[in-house]
């Protein structure tokens, strides 16, 4: 008998012991509103990858012109 391929996979899960600072993973349970410090640590982690998506979506639009940077510094005129 062959395993049916389901159409929606679970996520792996791996269990991890880390040091962290108390402090900062009480702010970013308070900020994400997350409800224990494992959806604060996992919603942190979906922010850093989902910026990373967009910073990279954006580095590719500017490769073909399609972003200006209003941010990029400007030669000074001579005088």
């Amino acid at each position: 008998m062959t395993k049916k391929a389901s159409r929606v996979s679970e996520p792996a899960v791996a269990r991890k012991n880390m040091d962290m600072d108390v402090h900062k993973l009480a702010e970013a349970r308070r900020i994400l509103g997350a409800r224990n410090d494992t959806e604060a640590v996992d919603r942190a982690l979906d922010a850093v990858v989902y910026q990373d998506e967009v910073f990279s979506a954006l580095d590719r639009l500017a490769e073909v012109g399609g972003v200006t940077d209003v941010y990029a510094r400007r030669a000074k005129p001579k005088s």
